[in-house]
């Protein structure tokens, strides 16, 4: 990313590193009015974990702070977590070799990067923001340096920087100090926080020497604690950031059930159905009245498989009725985790889910079925809503064996087999 651009990242528990050996890290989470709502909203390295728990900052000691914001849980009053550094001992934002801000998905995917090379004769930046946008969260790079300093960018947000560094870190509760999220603690009326001492700021411990900043890559750095990783992480598609990204969820049984999928953040997701068996199939997504609202599978075909769209709703959970004569299995995965489309030909059979990243394109179809082949595209270059998908537009509704070359628009896309009762290929041309 470049100054000033954004990007949706997914609503789950983000990892933050901050890179550039010189540099302090630090949160400030802000409400409407563009300040915080007391001490606690402050998250440095004298309170290094938020009242809530939901942010929590750790060193890695190699020049590199990681900010752990778990963004479902960031509490309703909170818009805007601003992501800050800061430096000392007369060192100024444009001496800070490699500063980057990069985020990165439970699973080590990075879902949003920004090399910081606007810094100036600054000592305190705002390096990026996390922001409410339509349901979801939105990551900008903003690179905002501030002359006066950390103490100019605090009072700019609310923060009452007249009390010293001693007595501020002396009221820090014992408990803020431990790894586990705490309660929330009252604020007093004004918001303070301490700050370094003039001249030269300096914070409250030793900083650490200067470290070589890493190679501008995009693996997980070692971190602690270790951030979670499935078991077998998704080769994610090139440049797909829409939706929600977690682990998979699996679940199998047998016969007719009702599954329920916790903890998914909102947004769509692909449902991957398997059923052993010469009976009816159906699947269907319950809605918060218990009854049954998009039907997903209708199949009278033996040994049922494919991959269908369901929408984990804002609030609770993905809830599915599944009819089954058999033993089954269902996975449900983020988009990201479905195929993307390429000039190379993808071979399948029944419903599935694609996705288009490119350009304007044709998409070749050869379909060897005896019903209905019914092909759907959504189209997410206008759609900044990343907790729900905009209206279908139908590309194909036929039956029984055919060919089909369909335009395609400008990616990203997602490209539905909203029907397909035998095997078929797809394959893009002319991108």
């Amino acid at each position: 990313m470049i100054k000033g651009e954004n990007s949706f990242v997914p609503s789950v528990a983000l990892r933050i590193a901050v890179r550039g050996g010189e540099v302090d890290a630090m949160a400030l989470l802000l409400t409407d009015g563009g300040t915080v709502g007391g001490d606690g909203d402050v998250v440095f390295h004298g309170a290094p974990v938020h009242p809530s728990g939901a942010i929590r900052l750790t060193d890695a000691g190699d020049g590199t702070a990681w900010l752990d914001v778990a963004l479902t849980t960031v509490e309703e009053r909170i818009t805007r977590v601003l992501v800050v550094g800061s430096t000392e001992n007369g060192t100024t934002m444009r001496d800070v070799a490699g500063l980057s801000v990069e985020a990165f998905a439970p699973d080590g995917t990075s879902v949003a990067r920004y090399d910081v090379t606007e810094g100036g004769p600054e000592t305190a930046m705002v390096l990026a923001e996390l922001y409410r946008r339509a349901g979801g969260w939105k990551f900008r790079a903003v690179g905002q340096g501030y002359a006066n300093g950390l103490a100019g960018l605090a009072t700019d947000h609310g923060v009452d920087v007249a009390r010293p560094v001693a007595a501020q870190v002396s009221q820090v509760p014992q408990a803020v100090q431990t790894p586990m999220p705490l309660p929330a603690q009252p604020a007093p009326p004004a918001p303070t926080f301490a700050l370094p001492q003039q001249p030269p700021m300096a914070p409250p411990v030793a900083p650490l020497a200067p470290v070589a900043p890493p190679a501008p890559v995009a693996p997980v750095a070692p971190v602690v604690p270790p951030a979670p990783v499935a078991p077998e992480p998704v080769a994610y598609g090139p440049a797909w950031s829409y939706g929600p990204v977690f682990a998979p969820y699996t679940q199998s049984g047998r016969d007719n059930d009702v599954i329920t999928v916790s903890g998914l953040p909102p947004g769509p997701v692909v449902v991957h159905l398997e059923v052993r068996g010469d009976g009816y199939t159906g699947l269907a997504v319950l809605d918060w009245k218990n009854k049954e609202k998009d039907y997903l599978v209708n199949s009278t075909e033996e040994d049922f498989r494919g991959r269908v769209l369901a929408t984990v709703p804002r609030k609770g959970n993905l809830r599915l009725r599944l009819e089954a004569e058999g033993p089954w299995r269902v996975e449900v995965s983020p988009l990201a985790a479905a195929h993307v489309l390429t000039e190379g030909e993808v071979e399948s059979r029944g419903p599935d889910v694609l996705l288009h990243t490119g350009g304007v394109a044709d998409l070749a179809i050869q379909y060897g079925g005896d019903d209905n082949l019914i092909v759907n595209i959504y189209e997410l270059a206008r759609h900044d809503d990343h907790t729900a998908l905009p209206e279908d537009e139908n590309l194909v509704n036929e039956i029984g064996e055919r060919r089909e070359t369909v335009p395609l628009p400008e990616g990203p896309l997602v490209v539905q087999f909203e029907a397909a009762d035998g095997p078929w290929r797809a394959r893009l041309k002319r991108v």
